[in-house]
């Protein structure tokens, strides 16, 4: 199987403004999941996808290759599917670049699933442990079927009793592993209809009609979608830092 690490990035974040440029420790954001990511693929098979010049600068300054998709993209997927276009794989692995302590470890449990289901789409997910998070419009929440299929995918608390109260729930982990032809019935110059509701891009998938094979992933990682996450990502980064044995596990 030929596969490909693709991480879309857009400076224009409507929660958070040039996100992928986000200092954090003396490291760009975008840099920090690149690393990442060569944590577990060889870096000649990870790329940025971008629209803007700016992240192109810091990508080739840190010697990271950069696809530039210059029309405006709806999704990280669609950005995705551009890049698909000038890079010839089997499957592309979507990594988002906002996970600058997302586990290597699930990045390979990924490939390694792609490989026996080359014609699956697959996504991550992981337990809620707080209630913070549970709450949190930031955090998808998923449910599936009992083969482990993605029934839907919401910002709000699922599922919940009749009462309203919660009792079990998971979260979405932002790593895909795309099979080409899905991309290019995925692409669009305009969002579906839950998609544009609940601004969460796969449920367009899944009005297409399309299934999302969901594996259960760690829960290392932490997405920044908020001055607050950005925070909270520093100090975690911080912490580690000083304790070399732990940033490498991640």
């Amino acid at each position: 199987m030929r596969y490909v690490v693709i991480i879309p990035a857009r400076f224009k974040s409507t929660r958070l403004n040039g996100k992928p440029l986000k200092d954090i420790n003396g490291i760009p954001m975008i840099v920090r999941t690149f690393n990442q990511c060569c944590k577990a693929v060889d870096r000649n098979l990870i790329y940025v996808s971008t629209d803007d010049s700016r992240i192109e600068k810091v990508c080739k300054e840190n010697n990271i290759k950069v696809i530039m998709t210059k029309q405006n993209c709806l999704t990280g997927t669609d950005r995705v599917y551009l890049a698909s276009k000038k890079i010839n794989a089997d499957v592309y692995i979507n990594l988002q670049g906002d996970e600058p302590l997302f586990n290597p470890k699930d990045i390979k449990k990924i490939i390694k699933y792609s490989k026996k289901h080359q014609n699956e789409i697959i996504t991550g997910f992981t337990k809620i442990k707080s209630r913070e998070m549970l709450k949190s419009p930031h955090v998808p929440k998923v449910v599936f079927s009992e083969d482990k299929y993605l029934l839907y995918a919401s910002r709000s608390p699922i599922p919940t009793d009749k009462s309203g109260k919660f009792k079990f729930g998971y979260r979405q982990v932002c790593i895909y592993a795309f099979p080409k032809k899905y991309l290019k019935k995925f692409y669009s110059t305009k969002k579906s209809k839950l998609e544009f509701e609940e601004d969460i891009e796969y449920l367009r998938f899944l009005e297409k009609g399309i299934n999302l094979k969901c594996i259960e992933l760690s829960d290392k990682s932490v997405a920044v979608d908020t001055n607050e996450g950005l925070e909270k990502v520093r100090k975690i980064i911080q912490r580690l830092e000083k304790n070399k044995s732990n940033i490498n596990s991640f």
